[in-house]
């Protein structure tokens, strides 16, 4: 017995905006994972001694380094705002007889977000 399969097309996912955000937010993880891995080689670098460290300081301040914190930043943003926003439909908290209302779940998050979004500016500021 022969099972047809229909043809999809590679492009399938730009048909429906909700597939295309969640392809984009699918790729956002790359850059978040290449920004980490930069992060881990600097940290290397800098137990490397002060001429490695240099040396990958000149690095970090190069055109397409600086455009690839700018990129990866933007796709965090966007990465932790769907995530922040998904973030009720994987926590059912119950609340009497209904459940939590979801602004109450994501809302948590960004409060705590700004929270240490906050602390870390001023930490950075203060030394």
């Amino acid at each position: 017995m022969k099972l047809y399969y229909r043809p999809v097309q590679n492009a399938w996912w730009l048909k429906r905006q909700p597939y295309v955000l969640f392809i984009v937010r699918e790729l956002t993880s790359l850059f978040v994972g290449l920004y980490c891995l930069l992060l881990l080689v600097t940290i290397y670098s800098l137990g490397q001694g002060e001429k490695s460290y240099d040396g990958m300081l000149i690095f970090l301040k190069s055109g397409p380094i600086i455009f690839l914190h700018v990129v990866a930043l933007i796709f965090t943003v966007y990465h932790s705002i769907t995530w922040f926003n998904l973030t009720p439909k994987a926590i059912v908290i119950p609340f009497g007889e209904k459940r939590l209302p979801d602004i109450f779940i994501a809302g948590s998050n960004y409060v705590a977000w700004v929270i240490l979004s906050g602390i870390v500016y001023w930490l950075i500021v203060r030394f």
